[in-house]
């Protein structure tokens, strides 16, 4: 039995990224960070599928490279310094299996650079369009301290407007826990 303690928005995602990546699968990483989540979609998508990591800070693209290359994954990834919302430059629409967002700040990073709703809600709108039938797009909204709470309230005011003919949104904030939770979503594009 899993601690509830250790139960978290990541924890969430996860398993919703593990029963839903395959082999062969085409994935982006919309916000590259540290790595994490770019290298486990390499690990699910196998030689036969590729994934492609964003992030507009140099730092966060050094980082997922260096963290891919120590596992053996480079070449199933592209990580690239761009912003998430120009990935409908790079793809056909219908035809990505997942995405992810964490949207805030990179880990151990600069809390003034962060992910804004402009930017957000673009990258969004053009990644739904990118999702093949029964595709699939996880976010993970961080906010608190000094940034965050604008996007977050432009993102959960966004969300309830995406056309629930093609897309079902569903959104699980832990509603007890202390000190600003991230905020795990999903969209499944039908």
């Amino acid at each position: 039995m899993r601690k509830m303690d250790s139960f978290s928005a990541l924890h969430i995602i996860k398993r919703v990224i593990d029963e839903n990546v395959s082999e062969g699968d085409i994935c982006i990483d919309a916000t590259a960070g540290r790595g994490f989540d770019t290298l486990h979609l390499c690990t699910l998508v196998g030689d036969s599928g590729h994934v492609t990591a964003f992030d507009i800070q140099q730092d966060a693209v050094d980082s997922t490279k260096a963290l891919l290359k120590e596992n053996g994954m480079a070449h199933r990834a592209d990580v690239l310094l761009q912003s998430h919302s120009e990935m409908d430059k790079l793809f056909e629409e219908n035809t990505v299996s997942f995405i992810t967002f964490n949207f805030g700040w990179l880990p151990k990073g600069d809390h003034n650079i962060h992910t804004n709703k402009e930017t957000s809600i673009d990258a969004i709108e053009k990644g739904l369009k990118l999702l093949k039938s029964g595709g699939i797009m996880s976010l993970i909204i961080y906010y608190g301290r000094e940034t965050g709470f604008e996007e977050r309230d432009a993102l959960l005011e966004y969300l309830p407007t995406i056309d629930s003919r093609q897309y079902t949104v569903v959104e699980m904030p832990f509603v007890n826990r202390p000190n600003c939770p991230p905020i795990p979503i999903i969209i499944i594009k039908d």
